[in-house]
């Protein structure tokens, strides 16, 4: 789970937006070159949208995929599955955020890493050639319990439109 950081230089989008961002990634780099790398845990509702777009991915066919309900990237977790990814991978990073009230149903992307636990002050290292953001819920003085207290509906819907933009995106032709 992130916050929005003004010095990451991410660009607040809509579905449309997204897709125009995913196509551009696509234009770029074959998916044999890509790794989807998709945070969080299956134990926090707000916190489980990175899994369920890896585990979406994974049920469509993508096998380039790390963090899934099944086998989720968390911040126990996270440090050694990036150790893992090559060197030469593109990464493309998958992860929820806490936004402001007006934001929520949005995305933030950005050709740059995501900085991943940053709400909850993980401290974990960034990561990611490029990163995408769903905003499920807004930010609030106590961000474990606005994690718990998401919308699964919420999550559940931006982990859809994100992995159906992949899909469409990556699996066209």
């Amino acid at each position: 789970m992130l916050t929005v950081n003004s010095h990451n230089r991410k660009q607040r989008v809509d579905l449309t937006g997204l897709t125009s961002f995913v196509n551009t990634i696509a234009s770029l780099h074959p998916m044999n070159e890509l790794t989807f790398l998709c945070i969080g845990t299956d134990r926090s509702t707000g916190d489980s949208l990175g899994p369920w777009v890896g585990t979406l991915l994974e049920q469509r066919g993508f096998t380039n995929v790390i963090g899934t309900l099944k086998n989720p990237c968390d911040a126990h977790r996270l440090p050694q599955w990036v150790e893992s990814i090559k060197e030469e991978t593109i990464v493309v990073a998958i992860d929820a955020c806490l936004g402001r009230p007006e934001s929520v149903g949005m995305f933030l992307t950005s050709e740059g890493p995501i900085f991943p636990g940053q709400s909850v002050t993980k401290g974990l290292p960034p990561v990611g050639n490029y990163s995408i953001a769903a905003i499920v819920n807004e930010t609030g003085p106590k961000p474990y319990n606005t994690l718990q207290t998401t919308s699964l509906y919420e999550v559940m819907n931006r982990a859809t439109e994100i992995a159906d933009v992949i899909t469409e995106q990556f699996k066209r032709g």
